[in-house]
């Protein structure tokens, strides 16, 4: 059974290897990840992890996320990221959370039963409704934003904007 956790080692392997099969490299979390030597996984995972804390340093625009991953035993099927609070550019067009399913396991509930799993935890770093955004072609996720309760506000650019309660 699925379950979304805090990034761990046993799961780095997998979670790299989607990394570059699914070309994530350019989300700033995973950034080079899939290229990253075996030695490098535990400082990686480590990044994850302490991205969540407050005065942790990160770029400029960057708030604190709780990054988290979707998995299966050791097999990494997906992750969402929470960010803590909204940066104009945010509310505008990335929103609280964000998730991605690896290719390969599409189609099958995860992604809403990830987001759904994640409201939870948005609710215990402080986030009462949170903004989830996809773009306005991604039926997938739009059924996935709607099946958890999120009420539509608006679109901005290619971007669909939906608030959805975290209780």
């Amino acid at each position: 059974m699925p379950e979304l956790v805090v990034p761990r080692l046993s799961v780095a392997s997998s979670a790299r290897a989607a990394a570059r099969g699914e070309g994530l490299d350019d989300h700033p979390a995973y950034a080079g990840s899939g290229q990253l030597p075996d030695p490098a996984l535990a400082g990686w995972v480590e990044s994850l992890v302490v991205d969540s804390r407050e005065g942790n340093p990160r770029p400029a625009g960057f708030v604190p996320s709780t990054n988290l991953w979707w998995i299966e035993g050791d097999d990494y099927l997906g992750r969402v990221q929470i960010r803590h609070r909204l940066t104009p550019r945010l509310r505008d067009l990335g929103g609280h959370i964000g998730y991605h399913v690896v290719a390969a396991h599409r189609r099958r509930g995860h992604a809403t039963a990830m987001l759904a799993a994640a409201l939870p935890v948005a609710q215990a770093v402080g986030i009462e409704c949170a903004l989830v955004t996809c773009d306005a072609d991604n039926v997938g996720s739009r059924k996935t934003i709607e099946a958890n309760g999120g009420l539509f506000a608006d679109q901005r650019g290619e971007k669909l904007r939906y608030w959805v309660p975290t209780g």
